[in-house]
């Protein structure tokens, strides 16, 4: 009973979250078993450019380290944060969310180019707790019951973390800097005098993810509470003004 109904709440995730953190597991997973090494993972500008080892563009996002508290705690995030943006602001909007993976591992990308960066795996995970940060900014956080800030600290709180477990603030800041350029591009310029929308989502896109019909008497959960762990869990008792 409790398989089915585990089996049953994977396909009830939204596609983006649950094909994005499956490919995280798998890939983890094969390097357990030994079936496949990081090093065949990671990001090597010089192995891609001249050797054509494309896919460690994607890898190198896919790869969390081998499973301990550091891989749990991606993971949680990692999930938590990309299923209420599914979920939440890029409802029946998929084509978009997926358009805003594509921007931000493009970003990454040039970025590990001039850095020593292997795995971008973590930075993609503070790009979408940023990008959620932003979009919630009234809504007040308690992060392991210890400390209670709004929603846009979260991901400061997540760096200083990251720091006192021995990770490069590189891998932070670099997550923060693309999802605040997203946010602006997407939030922010459109709405400026003489703004417009950068970033177009592709017809085609739109076509094979956006085309199905929305279910009118759907009512999901609000994208401010997390709910679970309260690793940066919401306080229910608060909400964004004008909300009923």
């Amino acid at each position: 009973m409790a398989y089915q109904s585990l089996i049953q709440e994977y396909f009830q995730m939204p596609v983006v979250t649950r094909a994005y953190t499956t490919a995280c597991v798998i890939t983890t997973t094969a390097v357990q078993l030994d079936l496949i090494s990081p090093f065949q993972l990671y990001f090597n500008p010089t192995l891609i450019l001249k050797h054509y080892h494309f896919w460690r563009l994607i890898t190198t996002f896919l790869y969390f380290g081998t499973f301990g508290f550091n891989f749990f705690f991606n993971m949680v995030f990692t999930y938590r944060y990309c299923k209420m943006l599914e979920e939440g602001s890029f409802r029946g909007r998929t084509a978009d969310f997926i358009v805003m993976f594509i921007f931000g591992g493009i970003c990454m990308i040039c970025c590990a180019f001039f850095t020593n960066l292997l795995f971008l795996g973590q930075a993609f995970t503070i790009m979408l707790v940023y990008v959620w940060a932003r979009r919630n900014p009234y809504l007040r956080m308690n992060f392991f019951g210890l400390l209670n800030f709004q929603a846009p600290f979260l991901p400061w709180v997540l760096l200083i973390f990251s720091v006192l477990l021995g990770n490069t603030v590189i891998v932070d800041f670099l997550g923060m800097g693309v999802g605040h350029l997203y946010y602006f591009l997407e939030d922010i310029f459109p709405s400026q005098e003489g703004g417009f929308r950068i970033l177009k989502t592709p017809t085609f896109l739109k076509t094979l993810f956006d085309n199905q019909s929305s279910d009118t008497d759907y009512n999901p959960l609000p994208e401010d509470r997390p709910g679970g762990f309260n690793w940066g869990e919401a306080e229910p008792a608060v909400q964004r003004p004008n909300q009923n």
